[in-house]
């Protein structure tokens, strides 16, 4: 049995209605809906390759070039329910090679740096769970998958899929009503950028899910959040984004943005994920919005100080005409080399310090929105020993 290899590269996404908190950790199963903007893979992406040997000693994964642990439950549970369901697959038919209990080796690699509120275990669960289910060529479309990849991080769900995205909560204990759906694909819309602010690349000090089980416990907002506030916006959000109502789509994201950090601010002891340089990003874009009268753009923070910027194409020179005043000096411009930026004559740049608010920001990812998971041929690991491809 020769050994076989599959490679696919997966996309971060950036939630525009925030999922926070979980009503069951073990399954992954969120206590609200959540939506989000599939980003472009010219820019963010995760890259894995797997492949299985009856040569292996035994299951290993090697990120950015270094072997990590591969025994953590939520990878645990990846692996073991796509297994299962390849086994399902070799007791059905009979002459299909018996590869489930061959051992597994996944090499990954993310252009952008990990665990910095960048949404890197999103993208590289994602690509974990679609890789090996291609490798297993499990007859599974990406709502099934988005159930499996769910297990390993919560918002891996969504980058199953392109375009618009929303993560239904369900409401089954088991979590098989849990699961990613498409609002719309990219075409739809395509013509929604981003430009992402990388604040700080360091790894968070408060991670996702030790923050959220914080929140749940302490937060006397929380509770009003999921209750009353999330299921309203998250059928306006839907509406916006089918209608491509920008103005709509812009306020709900800010919005969210807003409450979600408001909660983990109302946790015990507090959760700061924004610092002072988030907080002036904050300001220059509401002063942006209030110059031309309209949500021209719309700020959107994870869990984590990095800055997401969503405005439509016909406003980039507004929109990167200003942050390029505070921060063309930082790497990430490249991309429009040899386009002329100025302040927009409506923006009242005299307003601010500028030696002040061009600090903080390290890097500039100006990217779109962009498709789902994809075959690639190129593999970058080396099927016969299973390591990274130096």
């Amino acid at each position: 049995m020769a050994n076989k290899y599959v490679t696919v590269t997966a996309p971060v996404n950036i939630a525009t209605l925030k999922y926070w908190g979980k009503r069951d950790r073990f399954l992954n199963l969120p206590t609200n809906s959540s939506i989000s903007v599939t980003l472009s893979q010219d820019d963010l992406k995760t890259t894995t390759s797997v492949c299985y040997s009856k040569n292996f000693e035994s299951d290993a994964l090697y990120l950015n070039g270094n072997e990590e642990s591969l025994s953590s439950p939520r990878q645990q549970s990846c692996l073991k329910l796509l297994r299962k369901c390849r086994i399902e697959k070799e007791e059905q038919d009979p002459s299909l090679d018996k590869i489930a209990s061959l051992p597994l080796h996944i090499v990954s690699v993310n252009n952008f740096p990990t665990a910095a509120g960048l949404a890197s275990s999103a993208a590289g669960y994602a690509a974990m769970v679609y890789s090996i289910a291609k490798l297993y060529q499990l007859d599974l479309d990406r709502s099934e998958l988005s159930k499996i990849a769910r297990q390993g991080s919560g918002s891996a769900c969504r980058s199953l899929y392109g375009g618009f995205v929303a993560w239904e909560m369900g409401s089954l204990d088991n979590g098989s009503d849990s699961k990613a759906v498409q609002i719309a694909p990219r075409a739809h819309w395509p013509g929604i950028r981003a430009a992402i602010l990388v604040v700080s690349a360091a790894k968070k000090e408060v991670p996702s899910t030790g923050g959220m089980q914080l929140t749940v416990k302490t937060s006397d907002l929380f509770d009003y959040r999921v209750k009353q506030v999330v299921p309203a916006r998250y059928e306006e959000m839907k509406k916006a984004i089918l209608a491509k109502d920008f103005g709509v789509f812009a306020e709900l994201t800010m919005k969210d943005s807003n409450s979600f950090h408001a909660v983990c601010l109302d946790s015990y002891p507090p959760i700061f994920y924004m610092n002072d340089t988030s907080k002036r990003i904050v300001k220059v874009i509401t002063t942006i919005n209030e110059a031309y009268g309209r949500n021209v753009a719309a700020y959107t923070f994870d869990a984590g100080p990095n800055a997401v910027i969503y405005y439509e194409e016909k406003d980039e020179d507004i929109v990167l005409g200003t942050l390029h005043e505070f921060f063309g000096s930082v790497p990430g411009w490249a991309k429009k080399s040899g386009k002329s930026f100025s302040v927009p004559r409506k923006f009242p740049i005299e307003k601010f310090d500028h030696d002040v608010f061009s600090k903080g920001v390290s890097r500039v990812i100006l990217t779109s929105v962009g498709e789902g998971p994809t075959l690639v041929p190129e593999s970058i690991l080396n099927p016969d020993t299973g390591l990274p491809k130096l």
